[in-house]
């Protein structure tokens, strides 16, 4: 299960950063579009374009990145085994069933792999050892 955990934490990274990737480049390519527009001088409703275009693309970006990054924080807390990697790959997976069809293929694998008995116990960490008794 090692492996699968790996993978899985490879895959969220992969798709995190797509995800910002496509979340800098709305946010580039709506500014250019608006600096376009706002170059043109064409139409009356240009003054009022520039803005909406400014903020459809703001809106996109920040979205795209608060969507991305923790798909990659949790790809990388999950591929070092931390405890609080598998608690949030659960959360995104779940979320990532809602993102037909890549994101429901990689939710029903991330809850597969995260929900297995023996992947629960690789993320518990060493045993605790008994502490020594007294004279």
């Amino acid at each position: 299960m090692a492996q699968h955990v790996k993978i899985l934490g490879v895959l969220h990274i992969i798709f995190g950063s797509l995800c910002v990737l496509g979340g800098i480049i709305a946010m580039i390519a709506m500014g250019g579009i608006a600096a376009i527009v706002g170059a043109s001088d064409q139409a009356a409703d240009n003054p009022a374009a520039i803005p909406v275009l400014a903020l459809i693309g703001a809106v996109v970006g920040v979205l795209c990145l608060v969507l991305g990054i923790p798909g990659i924080v949790a790809g990388i807390g999950v591929m070092q085994f931390k405890s609080w990697g598998r608690i949030v790959m659960i959360v995104l997976s779940a979320v990532d069933l809602l993102n037909i069809p890549f994101g429901t293929a990689l939710g029903i694998y991330g809850l597969w792999v995260m929900l297995n008995k023996e992947t629960e116990q690789m993320f518990l960490g060493p045993p605790a050892s008994p502490m020594p008794a007294r004279p």
